[in-house]
């Protein structure tokens, strides 16, 4: 400040006796160095840089908030993965996992989030729900043999562009509030009106805060589930006593349904919590290439700052030594 206010007297006198210098040169250069000298207005660059600067930082605030929400959410959410992993684990002891089967008709559930700013997570979904379209692709003069099910809004909008026919049933907001069976088994039932051979789930599964991988879990119908269980030895089911010899094909359809909806339930979870995960490491990344970002910012302004200051300076040292030499 004591620097510009020299500069600016000193101006003020360069100002005052154009005459008796007699120079053109001075008082042109008396009138580039005037007002805005005086008045420390920066280059406009300067001003920009600035702006984004401080934009930056609010940007780095949110991010840091954001990152904190989605960790407290996963916590909360992880606790309700495990508990749901004791449901659906036993109907896997029971019935197994049928990846490999090739029904007639096949309904694939793409479970993803509705919100966005989580990494990759939906569109590795959207890429194994492809490539299960392509699987099962019917033949010349064939109808395609899969059907789609979508839960959540970003796998709907991203299917919607390669499949928009095939999509048969579409959720949206189901993790506004917290994620429940009865809202799993909503979605089954009208997942069962289809008529699907087998449904195939596909879902993020959770492994740790930064580890969570594309998983597909198949849930048979009461008639497929029966055929895969007969063996040459009889059905796996015939070592539980029934208590009426003709409820076993009830048994059957009950427990068909029940392990969709538990495994629904169990996906929802999972995919749920592996967003929040993936929130938390994608907003991480962000707050550190916002401050890598905002380090090169204040070094550019600085130097700037710098550059222009010395400018002025040379400017007023030049116009003193002119003004020496005419007096």
């Amino acid at each position: 400040m004591a620097l510009r206010q020299a500069a600016g007297g000193l101006l003020k006198q360069l100002a005052a006796a154009p005459l008796e210098l007699g120079g053109s040169a001075i008082q042109q250069q008396v009138t580039l160095l005037g007002s805005e000298a005086v008045s420390g207005v920066r280059h406009a660059s300067n001003q920009a840089v600035k702006q984004r600067i401080r934009a930056i930082k609010n940007i780095g605030k949110i991010t840091k908030a954001m990152k904190m929400v989605a960790a407290s959410k996963m916590r909360n959410a992880q606790a309700a993965v495990e508990n749901s992993r004791g449901m659906v684990e036993p109907f896997v002891r029971i019935f197994g996992d049928y990846p490999a089967i090739d029904p007639a008709k096949t309904i694939t559930v793409a479970v993803t989030s509705d919100k966005g700013l989580c990494g990759g997570l939906n569109s590795n979904i959207t890429k194994y729900t492809k490539a299960l379209m392509q699987m099962y692709k019917g033949g010349e003069g064939e109808a395609d043999k899969l059907s789609l099910v979508t839960i959540g809004d970003k796998g709907r909008a991203q299917l919607q562009r390669v499949a928009a026919d095939k999509i048969k049933l579409s959720v949206q907001d189901t993790y506004k509030d917290k994620v429940t069976f009865s809202q799993a088994s909503l979605v089954a039932e009208e997942v069962l009106r289809e008529g699907g051979d087998a449904v195939r789930v596909v879902f993020n599964k959770f492994h740790s805060a930064i580890s969570f991988k594309p998983t597909l879990a198949t849930v048979l119908n009461a008639e497929a589930l029966d055929a895969q269980l007969a063996g040459e030895q009889g059905s796996k089911l015939d070592v539980y006593e029934m208590e009426v010899a003709n409820e076993r094909g009830d048994a059957l359809q009950d427990l068909a349904e029940f392990n969709l909806a538990v495994t629904l339930y169990n996906a929802m979870l999972e995919n749920n919590c592996s967003e929040h995960a993936s929130r938390m490491s994608a907003m991480e990344n962000s707050s550190k290439s916002a401050g890598e970002i905002l380090e090169r910012l204040t070094l550019q302004y600085n130097r700037d700052r710098q550059a222009t200051i010395t400018n002025e300076l040379i400017e007023i040292i030049s116009g003193a030594a002119a003004l020496e030499e005419s007096g």
